[in-house]
């Protein structure tokens, strides 16, 4: 159920644009057509499921306070977090580059086609954004990681699937002059995301845990106790 949970909550309701508008460069940039927003965002959630898991390691065993204990005990003062940036945004860069390279060796139709937003990947701040909201939110598996960073990289791509789809077929509209363009674009956007916030209350039931029944029990006693003293009180006045 965790994993289920992480899953559906990563792509709806804290949706990396809609939620928290990370990436929008890219998202605006690239989404004009549904063939090249597919390509695009099938490169994020492949870069989100590697960064992430990658990142979640070098986090767990070398960059928390304490990780090199591993090493043996002199090292367990050790506390490398101030190069947790400069990690996250290597190992981004890395796999980014990787992706570039296949990417032009199978498709040199999208590889054109994205042009220098595939390189951009690698200081896209939804990819960075992923790996740190994993280190803030303190995911505690590696498997909830590759979780998180799979789901995060498909809310990212149904975002931009949905706004290409959008932006093609509102070429044939009337719009407004001053808002063509851009202008329709956010508002779109703004409508969707309080689309996807109404996603919010699907997985917040059964939070609250159940009273005993004997707790019930007593408290309705007690109420009872107190209607029995108010209403003679009420007799008492009438007399």
């Amino acid at each position: 159920m965790e994993h289920i949970e992480l899953f559906f909550k990563s792509i709806f309701i804290d949706n990396m644009v809609f939620s928290v508008f990370l990436g929008m460069c890219s998202y605006l940039a690239v989404s004009k057509k549904v063939a090249t927003a597919v390509g695009l965002g099938a490169a994020v959630i492949f870069v989100l499921a590697i960064t992430v898991p990658l990142n979640w390691l070098l986090d767990q065993y070398l960059l928390q306070p304490g990780a090199l204990s591993w090493l043996g005990a002199e090292y367990a003062d050790y506390d490398l977090s101030f190069l947790s940036f400069i990690m996250f945004i290597a190992t981004i860069a890395t796999m980014v580059q990787l992706v570039e390279i296949v990417v032009e060796k199978f498709s040199p139709s999208l590889y054109n086609s994205l042009g220098i937003f595939l390189p951009l990947i690698a200081v896209n701040c939804a990819i960075l954004g992923g790996s740190l909201f994993m280190q803030s939110r303190e995911i505690e598996t590696l498997g909830l990681a590759f979780n998180y960073g799979v789901s995060s990289g498909i809310g990212w791509f149904l975002a931009i699937l949905a706004i290409a789809a959008i932006r093609e077929k509102i070429r044939y509209s009337n719009v407004p002059a001053p808002l063509r363009g851009l202008g329709i674009t956010f508002i779109i956007t703004g409508l969707m995301g309080i689309g996807f916030l109404s996603f919010g209350g699907m997985l917040t039931g059964g939070d609250e845990e159940e009273k005993p029944a004997t707790e019930t029990a007593i408290n309705v006693n007690e109420l009872e106790t107190e209607k029995a003293k108010e209403l003679a009180d009420n007799t008492k006045i009438i007399e």
